[in-house]
């Protein structure tokens, strides 16, 4: 048989392309551990931050005002007093494994406003109150289950693929997004499910700000701390947990706020900016979100403020290109929301969301959960695909497969709020 000799050419091009990806690792590796970020411990004054009182007397209330200021914008004082209208409940809904709410949430005034529909599954057979995982859905909450009772929005949802249409929904889009939202799993370990349409709230697009709530506040669109959408979406999770302090059936205390991509972003700053959420899940939330923004990965500031310019307040746009300036970053925004337990998420094949900068806000964040005695990333290595990570305070997991919100991630979830509630 003919023996052939390898190309001596070809080995030394292939031994060159092995080293450069090893150098490739080595460096990316060292930029992964190597980023400047601002010190979470040192206040503004040049105070060391050095025990959990100082961190909520004098460092968080800094931050806090910081990122209002210059990122989400101002929002409404809560409501004195919202109406509750429970227009539906069923013993016997999903073939007889949950209880179905729904509740109508209206702002008070001479002509009450609906605020939105809030949709609410609680396992049956079980002790009450029950922890409940809530959520903002992008296509109505019709499109969570095929439920047929669950009530159609009567605004408009993003339809197509990519959300290239906007039209009002019929009965062919329930449970267009029920991969998304696998409430058999939810309810047989022991949690409950709520959900809003983030359109009820306020249209995912530019429109001024004349439509959804923002209409009823037009005083705070003309300053650059405007009231954005983010924001708006945020206070609208939080009027939900007014309700749930009403209900006897659910354990306000476990109320996990859960997000998916721009959904994860409000899930953040809700978490954030309300201390009575217990829980935060942040699910590819990206830039903007859980993401770091001194890397210039994926959604940069330039990306998300000219492609979706209702989001962010004005002041968050003065940073476009020159994220550098920016006094603060994602870690400091995950900090506001220590000692209570947070979870983010990313996928391998999501770039955009910068995996690395997800997990960096983590670790960055960790020393003020060090602060309340919680353990948290601060000594964890990025992980590996599909090898989630539970440390006290917090979780983290990068899956295999794209930018998307799914069963796995939701078995991740469900099992770092059952260790950290048990």
């Amino acid at each position: 048989m003919k023996q052939y000799k390898a190309n001596p050419i070809f080995v030394r091009l292939k031994f060159l392309l092995i080293l450069i990806s090893l150098i490739n690792s080595e460096l990316s590796a060292q930029n992964l551990d190597s980023i400047e970020v601002p010190n979470l411990l040192i206040a503004e004054n040049g105070d060391n931050i050095l025990t959990s009182l100082e961190w909520e007397e004098e460092r968080r209330p800094e931050i806090l005002n910081m990122v209002k200021n210059l990122m989400y914008g101002t929002s409404p004082e809560a409501p004195g007093k919202l109406k509750f209208i429970k227009f539906d409940e069923d013993s016997t809904a999903l073939k007889n494994t949950a209880i179905r709410k729904q509740i109508a949430i209206y702002l008070p005034g001479k002509t009450d406003y609906h605020l939105l529909d809030l949709l609410v599954y609680l396992p049956k057979n079980i002790k009450t109150p029950v922890p409940v995982f809530l959520g903002l859905n992008f296509e109505g909450n019709h499109s969570v289950n095929l439920d047929s009772a669950i009530r159609l929005s009567d605004k408009w949802v993003w339809i197509g693929a990519g959300g290239s249409k906007r039209n009002h929904p019929t009965n062919q889009s329930r449970g267009a997004v029920s991969s998304r939202w696998p409430i058999d799993l939810i309810l047989k370990n022991g949690f409950g499910l709520a959900t809003i349409y983030a359109g009820d709230l306020d249209p995912d697009y530019f429109d001024d700000f004349e439509n959804g709530i923002h209409a009823l506040y037009p005083k705070l669109q003309d300053r650059d701390d405007n009231f954005s959408t983010m924001s708006a979406w945020a206070w609208g999770l939080s009027r939900c947990m007014d309700y749930f302090e009403t209900d006897s059936d659910i354990d306000q205390d476990k109320v996990a706020v859960v997000g998916f991509s721009r959904m994860g972003k409000a899930a953040i700053w809700a978490g954030a900016n309300d201390k009575r959420f217990g829980m935060v899940i942040s699910n590819e939330s990206g830039g903007g979100g859980a993401a770091l923004s001194k890397r210039k990965m994926g959604e940069d500031l330039t990306k998300l403020n000219k492609g979706n310019r209702h989001w962010f307040s004005k002041n968050y746009s003065k940073f476009n290109g020159k994220e550098e300036n920016l006094p603060f970053d994602q870690h400091m925004v995950i900090s506001l929301i220590a000692p209570r337990p947070v979870y983010i998420a990313s996928a391998e094949g999501d770039p955009g969301s910068d995996p690395e900068g997800e997990f960096l806000s983590a670790k960055y964040a960790s020393s003020v959960y060090n602060l309340y005695g919680k353990k948290a990333l601060k000594s964890i290595d990025f992980p590996n695909i599909d090898q989630p990570v539970f440390e006290e305070g917090m979780g983290y997991h990068i899956r295999s497969g794209s930018h998307d919100i799914t069963r796995y991630d939701w078995i991740q979830f469900l099992k770092f709020a059952d260790r950290t509630w048990q």
